[in-house]
């Protein structure tokens, strides 16, 4: 399997929250979350998060013995957890945290799980691509945003009605009828959106963080198929400088998204069925 990877950070006066890895037949992808405050919370920060949890990740996956992906996530957040737990307050809801993508060739099937808003991007021989990810905490946002819909921006009610959304939708991390990332709570890998396919019916697989998307959705540059072949033609640092451009272009006026970190692996030659 041949992996092509691109990470870039949105801004050059903060580290990159993002972690991207392969060993052979494997990759990992995390986009960690930058919440305000999480630095009181812990010392090292939400990079360093990303890379130890990634790094603990990578290392299990280079065994190669077809764990279940779930089981490998849940080992990893528990290693990670009790690297820092002693001296950093990880029960706060704003601790460090991460979304987590893993991909991986064995026995002839591609694994997946996905925790979080991150996309898996399945380039099928047969039919369009299929676009995958974990919708719920895009759910969640959404109904916690509620209240703020018609609400003049600027006001005293919209910053008394915005601090209430964020303290509706943290309540909703990690708890059932909410969302899932990975934290502190090894429990929370078995709430991953995980699945197979045979490896004969892809072509390659393309993994992104929610930064990288944003090609599609809100700038709307391609659709899912544009970026397969955008991914071909000009690999991973070609979907990332798109990405770049337009926010260059948005600006930072009002509703314009934050340049985002952004993350992209792009993984094709799969093993065949035989040698996988």
């Amino acid at each position: 399997m041949q992996v092509r990877m691109v990470t870039s950070a949105g801004r050059a006066d903060r580290p990159n929250e993002d972690f991207v890895g392969a060993v052979p037949g494997a990759v990992v992808l995390l986009d960690g979350a930058g919440i305000p405050g999480a630095d009181k919370l812990c010392s090292h920060g939400v990079a360093w998060y990303t890379r130890r949890l990634g790094g603990a990740l990578l290392g299990q996956l280079a065994r190669s013995d077809g764990q279940d992906l779930a089981a490998i996530l849940a080992t990893a957040i528990g290693d990670t957890a009790a690297d820092h737990v002693d001296i950093c307050d990880l029960a706060d809801p704003s601790s460090p945290q991460a979304t987590v993508l893993l991909a991986r060739a064995h026995r002839g099937r591609l694994d997946y799980l996905l925790l979080a808003d991150s996309f898996l991007v399945l380039d099928q021989v047969d039919g369009g691509p299929q676009v995958i990810t974990d919708e719920r905490e895009v759910i969640a946002r959404r109904e916690c945003s509620a209240p703020l819909e018609g609400v003049p921006a600027g006001t005293p009610e919209y910053d008394r009605a915005r601090a209430a959304c964020v303290t509706a939708l943290r309540a909703r991390r990690n708890q059932p009828g909410g969302y899932w990332l990975a934290k502190d709570d090894p429990g929370a890998a078995w709430e991953a959106v995980t699945g197979s396919r045979l490896l004969a019916d892809l072509a390659g697989v393309a993994l992104l963080s929610n930064g990288a998307s944003r090609i599609v959705t809100p700038y709307g540059l391609t659709d899912w198929a544009g970026l397969l072949d955008l991914l071909a033609a000009a690999g991973p640092s070609g979907v990332i400088r798109r990405v770049r451009q337009a926010e260059a272009q948005a600006g930072s006026g009002p509703g314009a998204p934050a340049p985002d970190d952004a993350t992209v692996a792009h993984c094709t030659h799969l093993p065949s069925t035989e040698s996988a």
